[in-house]
């Protein structure tokens, strides 16, 4: 395929203001064409304004990130919501949330699929019931029957001398640290480590446990500092006319428009792999590359390892290394969600990367933000809640920290990621080549839910029942019968599900298809 602009009437026929919500379309004080004597024209154009003016304002936080994204604000006129309003309940906007990252997602993905066909960019109709759905995606899973264990007993909210902390222990080796840093043994149980953290201070805590690698976040009230829900960074490298040119790709259809991409997952637990899932969804071929130092939860891959292949590497041995960069050689996207500079020793800082692949797209992802003093530390989506104060905001009335409705910022930053992806694809492709940097955060997703995106109350009228069983399936898989969670990728002819279930982990080549 030809890289070429998209069609004219997949960006609509009437203009929008750039960025954040379209302009304003109001025919308030317009004169109306009326009776037999008025022209042809001005009726049309009479018409023409009854119905702009008809058409919703854009939804708020859809607009807010589709405008991070660098999208044409022209296209939310396409995007559109229907189901269940009654869903992730919590004193924070996480139903608003949740549905703007997956509208942002699908919104990219139509777009990509318009330049791809052809055509016009397809409607985009995001589903409530089925986003809800997706965002506890891992509580649905079930395996043979089996519902997989959620938090394991050392993680969770404890009573410290002071207030509260919040442990995350589901990994041995972050159990066995978190039990070390506080003088225990690797075999002590809950009751043993909760005895211990009521005698200290919470901040105490949390320093200890970070020396030693551990992960115990004082519960903080709620934090005033923003980051921003997406960073563009340059790459060093040449950009417009100059760059190289991306890997060429060739037509495909309307339900598979990422199909011959090729992205290097190096992510772990729920955030990128979510983004690299939907990725696959839309027919990238998605290899996820992990050490075989450092196991994964196997249930954990059950649940977003859907469309992916799976393959272990050790970049610190020769042959390994090796294999990788043979795989990075024809690579479109990279992500990443390790924590910063953990990956830089085996070549892979930003800087090395451009400096070997300057068309590249990587995509990185942190828990604290990407500056400040906690910019390097390890962190998780329940751990983050704790720390900038969702945990203190969600509190029950016995002062018990709470926590939202789903891991939102694990789900919502995971399809931030993969809209990210998707646009930066497209735009490679129509007239804006080069690499692109990309860098998303936990902190920046939880910012923008505390402090961005409007309340609001329910209308009566929409008070549609929920139902989570109709966006769940069985599917057959290596790891038994799984009942998993629909995707809620939603536009005009997308995929209904993924084309494979998850292979076990670690368990294909390192080759792309």
């Amino acid at each position: 395929m030809t890289d070429r602009p998209l069609p004219a009437e997949a960006v609509g026929a009437t203009g929008a203001a750039s960025g954040g919500e379209p302009a304003d379309r109001s025919t308030a004080g317009r004169p109306a064409a009326d009776g037999p004597t008025a022209d042809r024209s001005t009726a049309d154009r009479s018409t023409a304004d009854r119905s702009t003016a008809s058409r919703p304002a854009a939804d708020g936080p859809t607009a807010e990130v589709w405008a991070a994204l660098g999208g044409p604000a022209a296209l939310l006129e396409r995007v559109s919501f229907h189901g269940p309003e009654a869903v992730l309940p919590s004193g924070l906007p996480v139903r608003r949330l949740a549905r703007a990252t997956v509208a942002a997602c699908s919104l990219a993905a139509a777009e990509l699929a318009a330049l791809r066909t052809g055509g016009p960019v397809p409607a985009v109709r995001v589903d409530q019931g089925a986003v809800a759905t997706s965002f506890i995606s891992e509580r649905h899973l079930t395996i043979d029957g089996r519902t997989p264990v959620g938090f394991a007993p050392h993680s969770g909210f404890w009573r410290t001398a002071d207030g509260w902390v919040r442990t995350h222990a589901n990994y041995p080796h972050h159990r066995t640290r978190l039990l070390a840093a506080l003088g225990l043994a690797a075999d002590a149980g809950p009751e043993q480590l909760a005895e211990v953290l009521g005698r200290l201070p919470s901040e105490q805590i949390q320093e200890r446990a970070y020396e030693a690698g551990a992960l115990a976040v004082a519960v903080a009230p709620v934090r005033a500092a923003v980051h921003p829900l997406v960073e563009h960074l340059e790459t060093g490298r040449a950009s417009g006319a100059g760059a190289p040119a991306a890997r060429p790709l060739g037509e495909a259809p309307v339900d598979r428009p990422a199909a011959g991409v090729r992205v290097l997952d190096l992510t772990r637990v729920i955030a990128g792999p979510v983004a690299t899932r939907t990725l696959a969804l839309l027919g990238a071929d998605v290899l996820r590359v992990d050490s075989p130092r450092l196991p994964e939860a196997e249930d954990a891959h059950a649940d977003t390892g859907f469309g992916k292949r799976s393959t272990l590497l050790d970049l610190a041995e020769p042959d390994g290394r090796a294999a990788f960069e043979e795989l990075l050689a024809t690579a479109d996207v990279l992500v990443t969600a390790y924590r910063p500079g953990a990956l830089d020793a085996h070549g892979l800082a930003p800087d090395a990367l451009f400096a070997r692949r300057p068309d590249l797209i990587v995509a990185r992802i942190c828990a604290w933000g990407w500056t400040g003093p906690w910019a390097g530390r390890r962190g998780f989506d329940s751990l983050v809640q704790a720390g900038v104060g969702i945990a203190a905001h969600e509190a029950a009335p016995d002062g018990r920290p709470g926590a939202l409705p789903a891991q939102a910022l694990d789900h919502g930053t995971g399809y931030l990621v993969a809209a990210g992806v998707l646009r930066a694809l497209t735009e490679q492709r129509t007239g804006r080549p080069g690499g692109r940097h990309l860098r998303f955060s936990f902190a920046g997703t939880a910012s923008w839910l505390m402090h961005r995106i409007e309340r609001e109350t329910p209308e009566a009228a929409s008070a549609e029942p929920y139902d989570p069983a109709r966006w769940l399936v069985e599917t057959d898989s290596p790891y038994g019968r799984l009942r998993h969670a629909l995707p809620p990728i939603g536009y005009a002819g997308a995929p209904a599900d993924w084309s494979r279930p998850p292979g076990r982990w670690g368990t294909d080549a390192p080759v792309w298809l």
